[in-house]
């Protein structure tokens, strides 16, 4: 699978994007992040392996503090290819407020 797909597959789930949030804030603790979640530690744990596997996140080695942090680049790569989309998106909002202010217009014309 290429790097994107493993990107995107591992963000499919919604306790792994909270956790690639919280991670946006700083540095956390496996137990800092299973804190939020109705699960064990274990389930956390494999949710972590998921995306430590994409590149989402890394885990240092703080004597027995191994602290969680967030890792850029695999978002990056979702911004650039989504990047085009974005543009395509924000073109088609243009034209329909252009459609809506053409529309108002000749309402106003008519009233």
């Amino acid at each position: 699978m290429d790097q994107l797909s493993t990107t995107l597959s591992a963000l499919a789930d919604p306790t792994r994007r909270a956790i690639i949030a919280r991670l946006a804030a700083g540095e956390a603790t496996v137990n800092e992040l299973a804190a939020p979640f109705d699960m064990s530690l274990p389930a956390v744990s494999k949710h972590l392996k998921v995306l430590e596997r994409a590149g989402l996140i890394s885990r240092g080695r703080n004597a027995q503090w191994r602290p969680c942090r967030l890792e850029a680049r695999p978002m990056k790569e979702i911004a650039d290819w989504i990047e085009p989309y974005r543009r395509f998106w924000d073109g088609s909002f243009d034209r329909l407020e252009s459609y809506l202010q053409e529309i108002q217009g000749k309402e106003s014309d008519q009233g």
